[in-house]
């Protein structure tokens, strides 16, 4: 058996295509049922999910379909300190101004506890979890082991991946330096975890003995029929689902996507604290690399109103634009056909 085919069993899906888990609105339960529906993984992207927000959302997915599913969190991140955001804050009052905001107010971490918003993924009864930016603790890892869950880890460079192994995930997740949206990079120097999709994977696939999904720059047939030469067993999207029409993104996003360019992105900390792939904007050219840019994920915080009113707004400038370097090639198709238009497309390649 293939190691292609051995994933999807372990997986329990028909092909290992998996939606990216990406937090913050873009993914809705029904991009999550349509892609687990087309025979790939739907994935939630949880990180920033009250527990019960996470429960409910598991409710509506299952609603829409009886395939597996998979659920993300953000692996828990060092406390940032104590920091004067005051400077952020007069940066973005001018902007608050203009949009007839409150002023901005003193940011606090948004996540809630980790260990209930894994009690929250266990009442879902989903048998897939996914994590980046890190390794969850040892006693988490046991809980969700404990209840037969498969687990999804996500590293950056090879060095990342061997510690993922050691700590007894099931699957990693290689996520190339093209890939949209934050770095998972957590053992290195972020600029450690720059290296691309097609360099990475075949050396993580010579240096574990677990399934390797390729993730970044993927868009396409081509793109999936070259990750299975590398070795790869699986690959996992995200860009390429956000211009579906069961995709969060808004109108702005979608079609700032649709106007992208193969050297339109840049990585940026503007709008959360850590480095993250994403098309620019009014926020990113101002702050550029600023010194008062706040560590994440308070500055994620204290732009989320901002983004938030502008996305209501339809008002690019300011919004969260996510996006990998190949968001030229992305397709306003319905996420199914897409499903099934990328596999057929592979399949034709390959033979």
């Amino acid at each position: 058996m293939d190691t292609w085919r051995q994933l999807s069993t372990l997986l329990g899906i028909e092909h290992p295509l998996i939606q990216a888990p990406m937090a913050g609105g873009s993914t809705t339960p029904e991009l999550v049922a349509a892609v687990s529906n087309a025979g790939g993984l739907g994935s939630v992207g949880a990180a920033y999910l009250k527990p019960e927000d996470i429960v409910r959302f598991g409710q509506r997915v299952r609603e829409l379909t009886d395939r597996p599913y998979s659920i993300n969190l953000f692996a828990p991140q060092p406390s940032p300190g104590e920091v004067d955001p005051s400077r952020m804050l007069a940066v973005l009052a001018r902007h608050h101004q203009e949009l007839g905001l409150p002023p901005p107010r003193p940011p606090t971490s948004p996540f809630p506890p980790f260990e209930e918003q894994v009690d929250a993924v266990l009442e879902t009864g989903v048998r897939l979890f996914s994590f980046t930016m890190g390794i969850p603790p040892p006693a988490e890892l046991e809980r969700l082991k404990a209840r037969k869950m498969v687990l999804m880890g996500t590293a950056t460079n090879v060095r990342e991946a061997k510690l993922l192994e050691a700590a007894g995930v099931d699957v990693i997740v290689v996520q190339g330096s093209e890939a949209g949206g934050h770095r998972g990079t957590f053992a290195e120097p972020f600029d450690a975890g720059m290296v691309g999709t097609m360099a990475l994977v075949p050396q993580v696939v010579d240096a574990v003995r677990l399934p390797v999904v390729a993730s970044g720059g993927i868009m396409d047939g081509r793109g999936i029929a070259a990750a299975r030469m590398l070795g790869a067993s699986g690959v996992q999207l995200g860009t390429a689902f956000l211009r579906c029409p069961e995709s969060g993104a808004s109108a702005a996003y979608k079609a700032a996507l649709r106007a992208a360019r193969d050297e339109s992105t840049l990585i940026t900390r503007a709008l959360s604290g850590r480095p993250a792939r994403g098309l620019p904007n009014v926020l990113t050219e101002e702050l550029g690399n600023s010194e008062d840019i706040l560590p994440f994920p308070l500055q994620h915080a204290a732009t989320s109103p901002l983004r938030s009113a502008a996305a209501a707004r339809n008002d690019p400038r300011f919004m969260t634009l996510w996006s990998g370097q190949a968001a030229p090639l992305s397709q306003e198709l319905p996420a199914a056909e897409l499903v099934r238009k990328l596999i057929a497309d592979s399949a034709r390649l390959l033979g």
